[in-house]
């Protein structure tokens, strides 16, 4: 049966595609339409719209410009938010706005979006960016009918440069070249990693042939209005790299790494070596000390036994037997022992040889168990969109993670749990080595078509909690296989994690 389903579950996601990783398109998925619709006596009499961006799943940042008829006519004029992605548009609610940072915050009644961070780190002049949204010329050249502002499609994407940070009317501005147009408002400026730089809300005239520049609502004031609204939000201030430049940095960092340990490991080999060899010195001296004392000891008795057996000839010669016997006897006793002391003199290395066979041989475990507080490697993890707060394991028999999750030995001899999330478009890979040192999360942004796909892979097995049962466990192997065949050959987000014995009760960090 096991076999049967290992079968089933490969021949399965054969057919699912297998995408390359692309941050920008991960972004896109993000981003929504934002529309407004102004109604009088039941008729629709005016219609606008703008670009937005998720910021948690059921809250979008827009321009406020983009949402103002709204707020000043609530009665009259409805909010609609079409995403990127599935098959229907939801009605909006407005939460905030702000007309000064020109930001407003929209809310939806139903459905889930997928997250975008937030990027707090500095942003260098001329750094790659990219502006996402609905640009109102496109739509002018594609747009068969009014249907198609309300149909979810994906964004259109403009690449630029960033020019320089500027205030206007005391918000601070990001200059750029990317180029926007009207319906772009509201739509994030993100960079290469898919993080959110800016918010675009304005264009410069191109007349007389000037080239036209954009201008983006900087993260921080961003931040900042997200703040003055209560609403929480993810921020990641980390450089942007690609995922080849922090392969790059994670093989510099685990080769200083290796340096370091064959270093430490020949200072300790060093020591333990002058250590025998005081040991072998000492024990050398100790012995050739006794080995001494010993043979002269035999020299005092041979020569006391030879004098002895002297002693019993002369009786002998004076024909008295009795004596004579004695005297021999004593001298033969003394002289055999003397022989057997000089024999049995002890060896310099003897005391060392039987002490390093003594040495056990240490065998590793198969998977180390016990509590295990894991801290994030800045020089070996690519981090896009998630926090990097310490994550606590603990780890029990044959692989059950914090008493709930099963994880399986995986092709590359880490135990690994892939988890596919119901609402989130986000496959998670979290693996750990054997020997308990080496945590890590790969996380694959999809989109919903692949998502759709890798949960009904996931369906075919339940088990929900950790077994020792080989047939669920050959299940879990399969399915996990099969789901990651399926997955883009390298991840968007790779953190790794080095872990340590902790003390206690370890939470229920890591899944």
């Amino acid at each position: 049966m096991t076999r049967l389903l290992t079968l089933l579950l490969a021949l399965f996601a054969l057919a699912l595609p297998a995408r390359a990783a692309d941050d920008i398109s991960a972004a896109s998925r993000s981003v929504v339409r934002v529309v407004t619709v102004a109604m009088m006596d039941g008729e629709v009499v005016g219609f606008g719209h703008g670009s937005g961006i998720a910021i948690s799943p059921t809250r979008i940042v827009t321009n406020a410009h983009v949402v103002e008829s709204a707020a000043r006519y609530p009665g009259n004029v409805a909010l609609g938010v079409v995403p990127s992605e599935g098959q229907k548009s939801y009605a909006g609610k407005l939460i905030a706005i702000d007309t000064a940072r020109d930001l407003a915050l929209v809310e939806i009644s139903e459905g889930r979006l997928p997250v975008a961070a937030i990027y707090t780190g500095p942003l260098e002049s001329g750094a790659d960016v990219v502006a996402l949204g609905y640009p109102g010329n496109v739509d002018l050249a594609t747009a068969r009918s009014a249907n198609d502002y309300i149909t979810p499609r994906t964004p259109t994407r403009s690449e630029g440069n960033m020019s320089n940070l500027q205030t206007v009317d005391g918000v601070a501005m990001l200059i750029h070249t990317a180029k926007i147009s009207r319906g772009n408002s509201g739509g994030p400026l993100v960079d290469q990693c898919g993080r959110i730089v800016g918010i675009n809300t304005a264009i410069t005239r191109a007349d007389d042939g000037d080239s036209p520049f954009a201008f983006a609502i900087s993260g921080r004031e961003l931040m900042r209005f997200l703040a003055d609204a209560d609403q929480q939000y993810t921020s990641v201030g980390t450089p942007c790299l690609s995922m080849a430049e922090a392969d790059a940095r994670s093989r510099a960092a685990i080769d200083a790494d290796a340096r370091a340990s064959a270093e430490a490991n020949a200072a300790k080999n060093a020591a333990a070596k002058l250590d025998r060899e005081l040991k072998e010195a000492r024990a050398e001296e100790e012995a050739l000390a006794a080995r001494e004392n010993r043979i002269a000891l035999a020299g005092v008795l041979f020569v006391i036994g030879a004098l002895a057996a002297g002693a019993g000839l002369m009786f002998y010669g004076q024909k008295n037997m009795r004596k004579a016997k004695i005297a021999g006897g004593v001298g033969a006793a003394l002289i055999l022992a003397a022989a057997v002391l000089f024999a049995t003199r002890p060896d310099a290395h003897a005391e060392i040889a039987e002490e390093a066979a003594k040495t056990p041989a240490t065998e590793a475990p198969e998977l180390a168990q016990g509590s295990l507080l894991c801290t994030i490697r800045p020089d070996r993890s690519r981090i896009t969109v998630s926090a990097t707060t310490d994550v606590p394991i603990t780890i029990g028999k044959d692989g059950c993670v914090n008493g709930r999750t099963q994880y399986t030995r995986g092709a590359d001899d880490r135990w690994q749990r892939i988890l596919v999330p119901n609402e989130e478009a986000t496959v998670t890979v979290a693996s750990i080595d054997a020997a308990g040192r080496d945590y890590r999360v790969e996380r694959y942004l999809l989109d919903a078509e692949t998502m759709a796909k890798a949960r009904e892979t996931r369906a075919t097995i339940t088990l929900k909690s950790c077994t020792t049962d080989p047939d669920a466990l050959a299940g879990l192997a399969a399915q996990q296989d099969a789901i990651r065949s399926a997955l883009p050959p390298t991840p968007h987000e790779r953190l790794v994690y080095r872990c340590h014995p902790a003390g206690g009760a370890a939470a229920a960090g890591a899944r």
